[in-house]
């Protein structure tokens, strides 16, 4: 979403009040935990909801 509104980190960062490293974790998909308020404010800020923000991928199985 960021790409197709020519967006950067740190303009997300300042309109949502959200930390500059959780956006870019995000952004990277190395995220490992995400705050339900940093979830909420970007669906706010997207106007999307959370489905539109993430999906479910299954863990590859261990060796």
């Amino acid at each position: 979403m960021m790409g197709e509104r020519k967006l950067k980190i740190s303009d997300v960062a300042r309109d949502t009040g959200l930390h500059r490293n959780t956006i870019t974790l995000l952004y990277q998909e190395t995220a490992t935990r995400v705050d339900l308020d940093a979830i909420n404010a970007l669906c706010s800020y997207f106007q999307v909801a959370v489905g539109d923000l993430f999906e479910f991928c299954e863990d590859p199985p261990s060796p």
